[in-house]
């Protein structure tokens, strides 16, 4: 069944009263993307865990089970053999390797959540809407009021305690600890009203093509995600890391883009984490079919120019989805190289726990397909507060000032709607 032009604030607004809504928004073309967007509702079972346990429900009942998250995960997706949305944050990193945080939570959240919807609804670039899942039967499609929200006073990291950060990350390079770092730090704000009209003035402020929202439990995360984590298709697996970032003033200013583009210390940081994520892929890729599709390709938004690497390749049909998105996660242009030196040190320097921030966002097909981006430029909304982490790349030659810049910079996504 379709509908042309649908009222997707009307959409989300019924079924919220079913549970967890996920809005997948794919609002700009990105290479390997098709531009459909998914509303994924009404679950019919889900799984999610915190550090204290792993929940499951299905068939009508409730599980608490200890173990791995990653290992439910995989055993939870071939149960169902169906759609799964959902989210991984970035404290799942360990359980892939011997890590810990012990930072303070800024959202009480939990480490990772997916659902087997009961409505899944597919939106085309031509607007057209597809029930892949359910009907729309009985949904009021009528034009809702707009909704409303207002933030409270801002607080963020002292600048200069940033910058100390930025000097001891340069000190622990020099001394060949590791030689690039994802440093962030998280802009806080008390929040009343509507996050799914956050999310829409949001997207206001530029298309991307990864964007999300997602209301589950007492928790809501507005995201204008520029870049993908990894997806598969078929046997082509890929992913596209974004290092280096400019200010822009529109899609035509082209001076500006030419200078990101020649940027050697930009060029570098991007080349490292293109060498960190062509040895994620190796791991489970065919022998010699790892390649740099787009070396360095300058991607324009509203606020920003992005350097945008692509790395593909490609894996045996038998390779299970979880194990693959497992063996490269977290993402490494939101941790640095080599990954396991930079995470340890992250839980140094930074004094917050990420949580969903640098985690990814997306779906796993029934055919074990899946699409996933990086939480960037993501607002989330716990209990009244609204946290928006924002963060950069640490090199040998940062430059202190520079780097606090680009992460206000980064922030513009939000910044300008209030």
């Amino acid at each position: 069944m379709e509908q042309k032009n649908p009222d997707i604030s009307s959409l989300i607004a019924h079924y919220q009263k079913f549970g967890s809504v996920i809005f997948l928004d794919s609002q700009k073309e990105n290479h390997g993307a098709s531009q459909k967007s998914y509303l994924a509702a009404k679950p019919r079972c889900w799984i999610k865990s915190n550090e204290e346990s792993i929940i499951v429900f299905e068939d009508g009942e409730e599980r608490t089970l200890d173990g791995n998250p990653w290992k439910e995960l995989q055993l939870f997706k071939n149960r169902q053999k169906d759609w799964l949305f959902g989210y991984l944050g970035y404290d799942l990193k360990n359980y892939t390797e011997n890590l810990s945080s012990s930072n303070e939570k800024v959202s009480v959240i939990p480490d990772m959540y997916f659902m087997v919807p009961d409505v899944l609804i597919e939106i085309d670039s031509l607007g057209e809407l597809t029930y892949l899942m359910g009907s729309y039967k009985g949904v009021n499609l009528e034009k809702t009021e707009g909704d409303s929200f207002s933030f409270g006073k801002q607080k963020k990291i002292n600048k200069d305690e940033y910058l100390k950060k930025i000097n001891l990350a340069k000190e622990q390079i020099f001394e060949g600890e590791y030689y690039e770092i994802n440093l962030s730090h998280p802009i806080k704000y008390s929040f009343e009203g509507s996050p799914f009209e956050l999310f829409q003035r949001m997207k206001k402020e530029g298309a991307v093509p990864f964007a999300a929202y997602l209301s589950i439990d007492d928790f809501f995360v507005c995201s204008s995600s520029p870049e993908r984590f990894l997806s598969r298709k078929s046997n082509i697996v890929r992913s596209q890391p974004i290092k280096g970032t400019k200010p822009s003033n529109g899609v035509s200013d082209q001076i500006t883009r030419q200078q990101l583009q020649n940027s050697e210390k930009e060029r570098a940081e991007n080349l490292m984490i293109v060498d960190l994520v062509r040895n994620d892929l190796s791991r489970f890729a065919i022998k010699g079919s790892v390649e740099v599709e787009e070396l360095f390709e300058i991607q324009s938004f509203e606020t920003v120019h992005q350097m945008v690497s692509t790395i593909k390749c490609e894996v045996e049909k038998a390779t299970d989805s979880i194990d693959i998105i497992k063996s490269c996660f977290p993402m490494g242009s939101m941790t640095g190289a080599p990954k396991i030196s930079a995470m340890k040190a992250i839980e140094e320097l930074e004094d917050y726990r990420r949580g969903i921030y640098s985690g990814a966002i997306g779906y796993i097909t029934p055919d074990d397909e899946f699409d996933f981006n990086v939480v960037i430029r993501t607002a989330i909304i716990n209990q009244g507060t609204l946290i928006y982490p924002t963060g950069g790349a640490i090199t040998s030659d940062s430059n202190p000032e520079e780097e606090w810049e680009e992460t206000l910079l980064k922030s513009k996504a939000l910044t300008n709607v209030i």
